[in-house]
């Protein structure tokens, strides 16, 4: 077979796994697909020689691409009053392998936004070693530090994460009973009836990218509120997975105005973490029939 060929199989044998490491680490399909990209040009130009277990040298690649990206935004998240909802992984009808493979740990929308407070060195040290069991020994090359000092980044991390980021629920019949309730109650303009589904603490994000839309809404009432200023276009919401768990997409023409991500614990939305960038998710390729 032509030596190219056969490490274009490779790496072809490798893209699932390096493409869930890059998303859990960008919070971003382009990017994590741009990272991928990145650890194929690098592999095609200094082939395999010397390296014993090409899966693990991947993976490192694409960890020091994500590190450098992550640091390149620089503050610009941090220092701003912009709220940023990282790409949802859509899927509507019959599952979609590929997306099935990307969350084969499911990792939320909410533990997203979490991730995206860690400092690059705490995500990469948690996603590498919590999410991918990478030894502390490999990840502490890719940080510059010890493995000890790696260890406290990854502990830091998870701390962060257990603190802000409760468990939800996991039952996917609860899930799509509470989803479709709001749907029910959104459409019909009950305002109690949101306000019952609602965690009196509930946290709503919406990007809406440079719309001036774009905020942070917080308690139940409030929520509820705002979620029947929008009822003309529950109509067009249907349900969807979003990352693994029961969400809504909203598609008033064929293509997606909004994609809702939601947080359900012990029966309540502690957290709706909402899309409405255009050019975002115009990027997620998702096409509808009219309704």
């Amino acid at each position: 077979m032509d030596e190219d060929l056969l490490l274009a199989e490779r790496f072809e044998e490798n893209r699932t796994h390096l493409r869930a490491v890059a998303y859990r680490m960008l919070g971003s399909l382009s990017e994590a697909d741009d990272a991928v990209q990145e650890a194929w040009l690098r592999l095609s130009r200094s082939g395999t020689d010397g390296v014993e277990n090409l899966g693990g040298w991947l993976t490192t690649i694409v960890a020091r691409v994500c590190l450098n990206m992550l640091r390149s935004r620089g503050s610009r998240r941090e220092d701003s009053l912009d709220v940023h909802v990282p790409d949802p992984v859509v899927s509507v009808g019959e599952p979609d392998p590929e997306h099935e493979a990307l969350l084969a740990d499911s990792v939320g929308l909410a533990l997203l936004v979490v991730l995206q407070t860690l400092t690059p060195a705490e995500r990469l040290a948690f996603v590498l070693h919590d999410m991918f069991a990478v030894p502390f020994e490999d990840i502490a090359p890719i940080v510059e530090r010890s493995p000890a000092a790696a260890r406290q980044l990854a502990s830091r991390a998870r701390r962060r994460v257990k603190g802000t980021a409760p468990a939800p629920e996991t039952d996917l019949v609860r899930q799509r009973e509470v989803v479709e309730a709001f749907l029910a109650a959104s459409r019909g303009g009950d305002f109690e009836a949101l306000v019952a589904l609602l965690d009196p603490e509930i946290m709503l994000r919406s990007d809406a990218g440079a719309s001036p839309v774009t905020t942070i809404i917080r308690g139940a009432r409030n929520v509820a509120r705002q979620a029947l200023s929008f009822e003309r276009l529950a109509r067009f919401a249907r349900l969807a997975m979003v990352n693994g768990e029961f969400g809504l997409v909203t598609a008033p023409r064929g293509r997606p105005a909004a994609v809702m991500g939601f947080t359900i614990i012990d029966g309540r939305i502690t957290e709706l973490n909402i899309l409405a960038d255009p050019e975002r998710l115009d990027r997620l390729d998702l096409v509808f029939a009219h309704d």
